[in-house]
């Protein structure tokens, strides 16, 4: 199993990814480090949801489990984004989940994805979501260790930035430039 790393730079933020690909297994591994390069502190939506967290689904603290959705043309587009409020809203509605990032500061995470079906992929990318940290969209801060984990408002959903790596392509093991 080979990996390949690549570099994606936002705005007040840089995204640093290594995907390694197991094709007998189907399953891609993905390491990350997300730097807040601005002079405010960043909501990192890399920590899942209340839900999974709740119902035991997602271990508090850690990366949750990525979102997924095929986007045609053997295309894989996996993520960590801030989520709206479903419609109709569920009674235990799976509110995002945020690691506040200071200034200057990194953050490193990892996560294994099994690929669904049965048709090898032929590009896979992954998208991180990060937003402006204002007190007034997010709350309950909550301590695992040295992560700490706020709940953001959905409303962040539509103000997020998405920081998305480049095409990866599954067979060749290396990103398209």
């Amino acid at each position: 199993m080979s990996a390949a790393s690549t570099d994606t730079q936002g705005q007040g933020a840089t995204l640093h990814a290594e995907f390694a690909y197991d094709p007998a297994q189907r399953r891609l591994r993905v390491d990350y480090r997300v730097r807040n390069t601005g002079d405010a502190p960043l909501a990192v939506f890399d920590r899942g949801d209340r839900h999974a967290v709740a119902s035991g689904r997602q271990r508090a603290g850690a990366v949750g489990a990525p979102a997924w959705k095929d986007v045609g043309d053997g295309a894989i587009e996996l993520s960590h984004l801030a989520q709206p409020l479903p419609r109709p809203a569920p009674v235990s509605p799976p509110t995002p989940l945020a690691l506040k990032l200071a200034p200057g500061a990194q953050a490193a995470g990892s996560f294994e994805f099994a690929l669904p079906g049965e048709l090898e992929p032929k590009r896979i990318r992954w998208c991180l979501g990060v937003a402006a940290f204002e007190l007034d969209q997010l709350d309950m801060p909550q301590r695992y260790g040295e992560v700490e984990v706020w709940r953001a408002s959905f409303a962040l959903a539509q103000t997020q930035q998405r920081l998305c790596t480049p095409w990866f392509d599954p067979v060749r093991s290396r990103f398209a430039s």
